[in-house]
């Protein structure tokens, strides 16, 4: 049986330019969340104001963006693993940056959902997704993590720069103005980096012939983990993780509000989850040298669920609060920086953008729906329901991760990958080291 094997420039370090790459990417995320995603929160009430809508309605523009970002995932994926970023990124951050232009002459309601279903459309083609395949497809094994960890711990601070730099150029220039200066940050910074930068993936050979695997071999990897039970547990967990993940997001500050804390301490508090998801990605990067990476994401999405089922006893107190925000913000991004080292851990690489395309579709859509979900049910019980809603979904996500991280019955999924020129198993591929 012919094994082939990922070949970058450098087999221990990725390159020099791989590392190029990564600070590129740590640059173009920050800057891209923070001007296509964040930046919303702040422009949510001028917007509501000038458009004469509903913050119902305008927060369901936010809504209709993710779920178009969920529908791409997928194609995004098939592209990536056939052609390399480059193109994609560079063309979705030109496209992206005309659309902040647009997103600042809008009139209508309308005219703003139609705005932010594009920039949803182009989130999937410059975000993490075509970040992580990009780096995936440069790094061996034992340096993928660091520089996956590299990209989330810069990018993990975009609320924190933009959110108040949005906030100090709609009180100088007015929402409108200020979405024309996020467009020139973007524009100016993301499409140079992108097109000088990201490079075609290093070829993945057949040792003897250099050819690239055809798309047969890439199909037949995608439908060897489609096959795969433990991929739509996977699927399953993350989902049920995402829908927690972006409910407290959402609805943190109004819980908090409803305990009887300030708007100002429940917004400081809720802050922490910025601060705190980067701190998780940290202990997940250190741990997973000794445990594998389903087990240190289960222990902590079960902390998560612990900390939302203390909510009604501790967050009525200001040292409460911030206990049980901690505890939950842990898990706030690890599955970000998990997903692609269980997914190349098990299936290899070789159509790695494919399978985890297919498995963000899902988890994106969880995590655009749940908000509103929730505020259907708190406007029948109020928020006393919400923790317990957390809770569980944070302990099935906790449980269905311990069980997709089960060794046993590898089965179809090895020989498919095998067949695909991957050989799972611990994040060590058939590649050879210097």
């Amino acid at each position: 049986m012919t094994i082939s094997t990922v070949a970058p420039a450098d087999p221990t370090v990725g390159g020099r330019h791989g590392w190029r790459i990564i600070a590129a990417l740590a640059v173009t995320s920050t800057v891209g969340y923070g001007s296509l995603y964040y930046a919303y929160a702040v422009l949510l009430g001028p917007m509501t104001t000038s458009l004469g809508a509903s913050t119902t309605a305008v927060t369901g523009a936010l809504t209709a963006s993710v779920l178009a970002g969920a529908l791409m995932a997928i194609p995004v994926g098939r592209w990536l693993d056939r052609h390399g970023g480059r193109a994609l990124m560079t063309v979705g951050s030109i496209i992206a940056t005309a659309l902040l232009i647009a997103w600042s002459q809008v009139r209508t309601t309308p005219q703003l959902y139609a705005v932010m279903i594009g920039i949803g459309i182009t989130g999937a083609m410059v975000l993490y997704e075509p970040a992580f395949a990009v780096i995936v497809s440069w790094f061996t094994p034992d340096r993928r993590p660091t520089a996956l960890l590299a990209v989330t711990v810069v990018a993990g601070f975009a609320s924190t720069i933009f959110m108040p730099l949005t906030g100090l150029l709609v009180a100088q220039l007015g929402w409108r103005g200020a979405l024309l200066a996020l467009a020139a940050v973007h524009g100016i910074v993301t499409v140079p980096l992108h097109v000088l930068t990201i490079r075609k993936p290093p070829h993945v050979r057949t040792p003897g012939t250099g050819a690239r695997p055809d798309h047969a071999r890439r199909r037949a990897a995608a439908r060897a983990a489609m096959r795969d039970r433990r991929f739509w547990i996977l699927a399953a967990a993350l989902t049920a993780h995402g829908a927690a993940t972006s409910t407290i997001g959402v609805h943190l500050v109004g819980y908090l509000i409803s305990r009887g804390h300030p708007a100002t301490f429940a917004a400081a508090a809720a802050g922490l989850l910025g601060v705190l998801s980067v701190t998780g990605r940290l202990v997940l990067t250190g741990a997973r040298r000794r445990l594998p990476v389903t087990t240190i994401v289960a222990t902590v999405v079960a902390i998560q669920g612990a900390a939302a089922l203390a909510m009604p006893l501790l967050a009525g107190s200001r040292p409460g609060a911030v206990i049980t925000v901690t505890g939950f913000g842990l898990g706030f991004g690890i599955a970000s920086l998990a997903t692609p080292a269980i997914l190349t851990d098990r299936y290899g690489t070789t159509a790695y953008a494919t399978v985890a395309g297919r498995l963000a579709a899902p988890v994106t859509t969880a995590r655009a729906v749940a908000p509103v979900a929730a505020a259907a049910l708190l406007h029948r019980g109020g928020y006393q329901s919400l923790p317990a809603a957390l809770a569980v979904a944070c302990l099935l996500a906790a449980g269905g991760m311990l069980a997709a991280g089960r060794t046993a019955a590898r089965g179809t999924a090895t020989a498919g990958a095998e067949r695909s020129g991957d050989v799972p198993g611990g994040g060590r591929s058939n590649q050879r080291r210097r």
